[in-house]
């Protein structure tokens, strides 16, 4: 099990490296080629991973340095002309973000403390099926007294593994195909039993909010668990991060069945040429009902909602407040009205005329 402190302490002892004994030493961190002369990395940094001929190669400008491809791919995707464009824009705004997901911590991505759902380690196993059902969560963290006493997770296949276990009995683990004819019945399972007397329960991570989401991400990886939960200084929880939530800053959100058709978002007229959308509303059916034509913006086979539109043209995701237009649609200006750090959540579209006062905060055009 992981406790609260032990867990910040593992954290802060990742950060340390182990050296090899073959590896050199900061002292070598430059080389010495004929006539003595002796090469480093320009920026001063430990370079003791490559060869001298790498260096060499480095010092003289015949070879780019990590920091130097990194610069210059971001300077290809800010001055990349949509004519001959390498990337497409959802590529480029993935890029970007990946660029940037060094910057993000946990944070910036996790589900706050209010809307954490988890269950009591005393409750019975019938009631944590109807949370289950009641939340739609695949996994919740366990608690003893409250949510700052949490101490693992409940994942709702162990569930249901035990629940057919205790119905089918010794027959689940034969090697032979199950009888169809053979009756199986949940008669005779008893779920009274509390979850603290099964051994259900599993292990999840304890983090700062301060740890970067890749630090999370790799730790994640490595231990095989999918969520942890964000303590503060004093070892209260302030938040939840799954693996979804990370790969989310990346890829934009992601639906299984259970997302499909669950929010498909509303509009409705706010004035003369002037409408508020939910950013997941479908494209289609704000051209149904505004007769606004998407199609110059070149997107319809890789966004579907107004939200998504949004996130590809401007190539982030704008603040609450901001008012911003694209060439590619000249006549429609986007109010962001809410939006967290990861997606747009509601806009407000105003039909605009290009010839009149400029809106105020255009992005130049599309990205």
């Amino acid at each position: 099990m992981y406790s609260v402190h032990p867990a910040r302490r593992d954290w802060q002892s990742d950060d340390g490296r182990n050296r090899d004994e073959g590896e050199m030493s900061d002292t070598q961190a430059s080389s010495t080629v004929s006539g003595g002369e002796t090469v480093s990395a320009p920026d001063g940094s430990d370079r003791s991973g490559e060869s001298w001929f790498d260096r060499l190669l480095l010092a003289v400008g015949l070879k780019q340095s990590a920091a130097d491809i990194r610069e210059n791919l971001e300077t290809v995707l800010e001055t990349e002309d949509d004519a001959d464009a390498v990337f497409s824009p959802l590529e480029r705004v993935m890029i970007r973000k990946i660029l940037h997901l060094k910057e993000t911590s946990v944070e910036d991505v996790m589900l706050t403390r209010s809307a954490i759902d988890a269950v009591p380690a005393d409750i019975d196993l019938a009631h944590l099926m109807i949370m289950f059902s009641r939340t739609g969560r695949s996994r919740m963290p366990v608690y003893r007294e409250t949510l700052d006493d949490a101490f693992g997770m409940i994942h709702i296949r162990d569930l249901m593994n035990w629940i057919a276990r205790a119905a089918a009995g010794p027959a689940i683990d034969s090697e032979t195909a199950p009888d169809p004819l053979q009756p199986v019945t949940l008669a005779g399972v008893d779920l009274t039993i509390r979850l603290s007397d099964t051994d259900l329960v599993r292990n999840v991570l304890f983090v700062p909010a301060s740890m970067p989401a890749t630090d999370l991400l790799a730790r994640m990886q490595t231990n095989r668990i999918q969520i942890a939960l964000v303590i503060d200084e004093y070892g209260g929880v302030d938040g939840l991060v799954s693996l979804e939530d990370i790969v989310e800053t990346v890829v934009g959100d992601i639906e299984d069945e259970h997302d499909t058709g669950e929010d498909e978002g509303t509009i409705q007229a706010d004035g003369k040429d002037i409408w508020i959308a939910d950013g997941s509303v479908v494209l289609e059916d704000v051209t149904q009902l505004t007769g606004i034509d998407f199609g110059p913006a070149g997107l319809e086979e890789e966004v579907d909602t107004l939200g998504g539109l949004a996130f590809a043209l401007f190539g982030r995701v704008p603040r609450p407040g901001e008012e911003l237009s694209t060439d590619l649609l000249p006549d429609l200006v986007f109010e962001v009205v809410d939006a967290d750090s990861r997606r747009i959540r509601r806009l407000r579209l105003r039909r605009h005329d290009p010839d009149s006062t400029p809106v105020s905060e255009t992005p130049a055009s599309h990205e």
